[in-house]
């Protein structure tokens, strides 16, 4: 008997025990990591992982713009990445309250946020309201691009983008401007001379190694981990954008220089004819857009845009390159039934396409194809007359935005590299007189078209 009360004992004592810790590992949990600021957040029971570091600086940051009324909206490319995957769960989440830290806590050194800025009303408060709540700021400012063609305001500056530093997680404030080709534009993040470099690790920002271009995203709000924000209402679009949207200024300082050296040519005619192609560049690149096909600046529209910022008046054309793989069938319908008929049409889609569309007057349009080899790119010419083929070759190169117009257009990056295969190291020279079939350095004859096909690669109108 005396043995079997020694181990109901032993055995009460244990239980007794194990049931102490738990109530230690309870009471810790629930009370003094809450009072400590670690552990779970709680609203409406558990609420797993809404601890992190990220979370917090987050929620912080969307608690100071909403107090000041700064419309603020998410581009972080991974959020945003995961949120698309995931919009009927965070549709649902936002009827009700999040359990789950999905998205915010998921340890990352920024959260990158963008705002217009012509919507923003108090900037010098809220910059000083941010410092209150404990976020350490750096606000990178630079001169407004949009000012560089006016000689008495291109020194003015604009704020471009902000750093705002919670203990060891940032957010990466966008600052995007308004331009009149009805896009937004943020400006390259260069630090200056007398900025900390190791305030955050700057190489690891998403925005900020270039200037860069958007569509204006249409927005709408969703709740994200327990936290209203404001998102782009297609992500997935924006997404698109994100890696395709460096920015290429147009270079004043050096088209003034070029305008003093060469005169610029303000006669009516060449003032009707840059109104007439400025007119069937915005037409072309409307009905483009609607078609999905993306398009550059080729040839002397190019040239034009490089070395002096404007249309050449003795071009008589417009020209836009476009990747044979984006040719749709019903291009040609497209225009015709924007007002341009075809003039000409040249080649066949597998091999030296060209299209020509005739404008107002005398201005035309014409639209060359270009073709991928394994170490360079080309596009095709065709001599109607007697139907000789010629290449012009040009080193590989990709695609920037830039603005032209008044409308958001691309160019090629390398741009110095395609304006010379096509006019050689002298371009900054004005030719009037040009032979497309022999005055470009990189063109080459391309064998001739069997008259039997004729009827098929030559077609004027």
């Amino acid at each position: 008997m005396s043995r079997v009360n020694k181990n109901v004992v032993l055995a009460l004592l244990t239980l007794m025990s194990c049931a102490f810790l738990l109530f230690q590992l309870y009471y810790y949990k629930h009370y003094l990591s809450a009072r400590n600021g670690t552990g779970s957040s709680k609203s409406k029971g558990n609420r797993v992982g809404f601890d992190s570091t990220q979370w917090r600086a987050v929620k912080k940051f969307i608690m100071l713009t909403s107090s000041q009324n700064v419309p603020v909206f998410l581009i972080d490319p991974w959020i945003l990445e995961s949120i698309n995957k995931n919009f009927e769960q965070v549709k649902n989440a936002s009827q009700g309250s999040a359990s789950e830290c999905r998205f915010f806590c998921v340890p990352r050194d920024f959260t990158a946020f963008a705002l217009q800025y012509h919507l923003w009303k108090n900037e010098d408060g809220w910059f000083q309201m941010a410092e209150n709540m404990g976020f350490q700021c750096l606000k990178i400012e630079s001169k407004d691009p949009r000012l560089d063609g006016i000689d008495s305001l291109s020194g003015t500056e604009i704020p471009l983008h902000y750093v705002c530093k919670l203990a060891t997680h940032a957010i990466h404030l966008v600052v995007f401007h308004e331009r009149s080709g009805n896009y937004l534009w943020h400006g390259h993040l260069r630090l200056k001379g007398h900025m900390d470099r190791k305030f955050v690790p700057f190489r690891r920002l998403q925005f900020g190694r270039y200037p860069g271009a958007f569509d204006r995203p249409e927005l709408q709000q969703v709740t994200v981990d327990g936290l209203d924000m404001l998102i782009p209402k297609d992500p997935g679009r924006f997404l698109e954008e994100v890696p395709h949207s460096r920015f290429i200024e147009c270079r004043y300082k050096e088209a003034r220089a070029f305008l003093q050296q060469y005169v610029d040519d303000n006669t009516v005619d060449a003032m009707a004819f840059r109104k007439r192609a400025k007119e069937l560049l915005q037409l072309a690149a409307k009905t483009l857009k609607a078609l999905g096909v993306p398009f550059w600046l080729s040839s002397g529209t190019c040239l034009g845009w490089y070395r002096q910022c404007s249309i050449i008046p003795y071009s008589k054309d417009v020209d836009l390159g476009i990747f044979i793989q984006d040719y749709k069938p019903d291009i040609v319908l497209a225009f015709q039934d924007a007002g341009l008929p075809l003039k000409h049409k040249f080649g066949k889609v597998e091999d030296s396409l060209e299209l020509s569309f005739q404008g107002q007057a005398d201005v035309k349009l014409d639209i060359f194809f270009f073709y991928e080899e394994t170490d360079h790119m080309w596009n095709g010419g065709t001599q109607a007359r007697t139907g000789k083929k010629f290449k012009y070759l040009f080193p590989k190169f990709t695609l920037c935005w830039t603005e032209f117009v008044d409308i958001k257009v691309h160019v090629p990056c390398e741009t110095v590299d395609y304006i010379e295969a096509n006019y050689g190291k002298a371009w900054k020279i004005p030719v009037k007189t040009w032979d497309w079939k022999s005055s470009p350095p990189n063109v080459q004859p391309n064998g001739v078209w069997p008259i039997s096909e004729w009827d098929e690669v030559i077609q004027l109108y």
